[in-house]
């Protein structure tokens, strides 16, 4: 008579033999075990496969499907009934239990095995790929290349929402590291000022999840450009026939972030089960399904890759060890749905030691955020749709004035020749324009609540009109403090007093960049995004 089940020490042999492609228990072994599976709601393409894994090993996996972040926020309270977690990532569930709340017990990882691969990575309709690489013939795109589009308004993209999703999270970690330039995991400092903004203008659809994103993406058509999502979905968002033409997808050459899908044990008595779960979902034959059906990459390097899955992931970027880091990063995006770009009001030292090769610096600083600096910094920092910009030229007094809100390339440029449009005067009065420089913060923030306000001041020379510096701080103390909120950063340039500025930066709340260390543009570049 035919034996029921083999042996179990005959199955794992040919387990391994067959790749995984036999029945080591089945229903008439006795009852199945169930395992309580806390899942990233990605994971719900391997349903399918979920009956096959019960019938071969006896374990059923009764999976509980949430967004990645709120299923990391609910094993970070330790107050959870699971007996596994199955995420696309770990990496925010360890980073937020490094520092957990004081109380909170943080469920305990007993055993990790990665299952699958997919990078994050980005997907561009015919036509905005065509424009992207236009822009750089033969070479590949990069996050760079990305942000400088959205911040001219060319690409128009849809993320998931970096609080909620691990692809939305992912994406901004790998933008924000490529935007650092250190090729390390990023570092406080390095997210010290925001350097998305201008990536960020250009995004003009969210939604909670990947999936729903997708289905908003091809429900939508027109409304964005460009997706940025895992590889798998875009791929399978491409053989589906939703789209009407499929999109390119590009691997950014300055870094991605992958998604492992980790298999996590959180109760040691469920080892056993867990253990025959793993072999089921790592032998060959079930990789080589896993990615037939969902295409992930397999881990197993027995598995022949799917020809779409051939890119190379050799620049996978670091994620950050710092809990502070990821806080900072999610707090400056903010929630995707309410978008409100910044002012910046540059205060511009127009006394006459700034004619000839002082003006034409700053006439070069401008335009470089203006979009003439082709560097990866200088594209992430770049001036952006949206962004409103304020100009005073003072000397003794405020010589001109001039506001813009940006709309496209002839409005920066209408703001560069202002800049070097002349005028200059004889004396400097740092601190009396410093104190107009507030009215007008004042007068946004009355009429703009939602939008973010900074200051520049750039002066090549010591105060010697108008009030004295106590008088400004005296002046600056007495306002609300919602405008006091505004930071100031003070940019001295040739003969300026630094320790002067220095104390007023303190006072404010900015930090001094010294542009006689530097060049002028260099200094700009380094406080675009201080806020």
């Amino acid at each position: 008579m035919r034996s029921r089940a083999l042996p179990a020490a005959l199955c794992l042999v040919l387990l391994a033999a067959l790749g995984g492609l036999v029945s080591c228990s089945g229903d008439d072994d006795g009852p199945d075990t169930t395992l309580h599976v806390l899942a990233s709601d990605e994971l719900t393409d391997m349903e399918p496969l979920l009956e096959r894994l019960r019938q071969d090993t006896g374990v059923r996996l009764d999976m509980d499907y949430r967004a990645t972040n709120d299923a990391s926020d609910t094993l970070l309270t330790g107050r959870h009934s699971y007996d596994l977690a199955w995420l696309s990532s770990d990496r925010y569930f360890r980073l937020k239990a490094k520092k957990a709340a004081a109380g909170a017990r943080p469920a305990t990882v007993v055993q990790s095995t990665s299952i699958m691969r997919s990078p994050v990575v980005v997907g561009l309709t015919p036509e905005a790929a065509r424009t992207l690489r236009a822009q750089e013939p033969g070479g590949r795109l990069s996050w760079a290349d990305l942000a400088d589009a959205a911040a001219t308004g060319t690409v128009r993209f849809g993320m998931a929402d970096p609080r909620r999703s691990n692809s939305g999270l992912a994406a901004l970690v790998g933008v924000a590291t490529a935007a650092a330039g250190t090729g390390a995991a990023l570092r406080p400092k390095d997210v010290s000022c925001d350097r998305l903004r201008g990536f960020r203008s250009g995004q003009t659809l969210t939604a909670e999840s990947s999936h729903a994103l997708l289905d908003a993406f091809a429900g939508h058509p027109g409304r964005t450009n460009a997706l940025i999502t895992y590889e798998s979905e875009l791929l399978t968002l491409n053989a589906s026939g939703r789209l009407r033409q499929p999109l390119e997808i590009v691997h950014p050459a300055d870094g991605m972030v992958l998604s492992d899908y980790p298999l996590l044990l959180l109760d040691r008595r469920s080892r056993d089960a867990y253990d025959r779960v793993v072999r089921w979902l790592t032998a060959a034959g079930h990789q080589r399904e896993i990615m037939r059906r969902t295409l992930r990459r397999p881990v197993s390097t027995a598995v022949a890759r799917d020809p779409r899955l051939t890119a190379p992931l050799d620049n996978a970027l670091y994620f950050p060890d710092d809990p502070a880091v990821l806080d900072r990063l999610l707090a400056d995006y903010g929630d995707p749905r309410r978008r409100a770009a910044d002012q910046v009001i540059f205060l511009l030292d127009f006394s006459t030691s700034m004619r000839g090769a002082r003006t034409a610096a700053l006439r070069a600083a401008f335009a470089g955020l203006s979009g003439a600096d082709s560097s990866a910094a200088g594209k992430f920092v770049r001036f952006y749709q949206g962004e409103k910009l304020t100009v005073i030229r003072f000397g003794g007094r405020v010589l001109d004035e001039r506001t813009v809100t940006v709309h496209g390339a002839a409005d920066l440029t209408a703001l560069t020749d202002f800049v070097a449009g002349g005028g200059y005067d004889g004396a400097t009065a740092v601190w009396s324009a410093l104190d107009h420089g507030y009215g007008a913060a004042e007068t946004t923030v009355r009429e703009d609540p939602g939008r973010a306000v900074s200051i520049v001041l750039m002066t090549d020379g010591e105060n010697n009109a108008g009030i004295d510096r106590a008088g400004f701080v005296s002046r600056y103390r007495a306002r609300p403090a919602d405008v006091r909120a505004v930071h100031t950063y003070p940019v001295p340039f040739g003969d300026a007093d630094p320790a002067g500025l220095r104390q007023v930066a303190a006072v404010t709340g900015g930090r001094v960049v010294d542009a006689r260390a530097q060049s002028l543009s260099a200094a700009f570049k380094e406080i675009r995004g201080c806020s």
